[in-house]
């Protein structure tokens, strides 16, 4: 489900589990590799891409449908897993490499940048569509992380955004053809894997601190 790979300084984090779903067991394996990239030493920064036409589609609502009785812990999970990208210790690209949708275009988010496949997939928060609201920690991440009126539509319309569209509205920071997704992400991640990264960590924790307060509570 999630293999950790490098390229020079660069950490590369895939996940390949079809839509990327967060059910229980790809949490667990993304809990690990977060432990070990929290663990790295010396110059390091993160590229975290999926496979296929997905990045991710966010919350496992086939398994919250079973599992009723496990929402709030589930939940707890995944905003745990949103906090750890935002305070970890290095630099970090999104490489959407096809569907952000939901919690999967949260994760997105939760990286200093995002670069995103042009030709194919969407970035979109459909919870309005679906019936659904944002968690306070959901909803302070998405505020945090986007223009003012980009958050609005994108949370109250359900909007789906083309990668151009995407890179106007200052969601990803550049969009190129699928076989430079990767290249590009590690092109931009690398210059920065020299930053030092308990600074990176200290100054991401301070600058979303109302946001962290907001995921570790209920």
């Amino acid at each position: 489900m999630i293999e950790l790979q490098r390229d020079g300084d660069v950490r590369i984090l895939r996940m390949d589990e079809g839509e990327n779903r967060f059910s229980p067991g790809f949490l667990d394996q993304l809990e690990k590799a977060l432990g070990e990239l929290e663990s790295a030493e010396g110059p390091r920064a993160l590229v975290t891409i999926g496979t296929g036409k997905f990045f991710s589609n966010g919350l496992d609502l086939e398994w919250l449908t079973a599992n009723p009785d496990r929402f709030e812990p589930y939940l707890d999970r995944v905003h745990a897993v949103f906090a750890r990208f935002l305070t970890l210790p290095m630099p970090t690209v999104a490489a959407l490499n096809g569907h952000a949708f939901a919690a999967g275009a949260m994760l997105a988010l939760t990286h200093d940048q995002a670069v995103m496949r042009s030709d194919r997939g969407y970035f979109c928060l459909p919870e309005v569509d679906l019936g659904l609201s944002f968690t306070p920690g959901m909803a302070a991440l998405i505020q945090a992380r986007l223009p003012r009126a980009i958050a609005h539509e994108a949370m109250l319309t359900g909007r789906r955004y083309a990668a151009p569209d995407a890179c106007e509205a200052s969601i990803v920071q550049r969009h190129v053809p699928e076989a430079e997704v990767l290249p590009t992400a590690v092109a931009m991640a690398a210059p920065l894997a020299a930053k030092d990264g308990a600074t990176v960590g200290r100054i991401r924790t301070a600058m979303y601190e109302p946001v962290l307060a907001a995921l570790s509570s209920r």
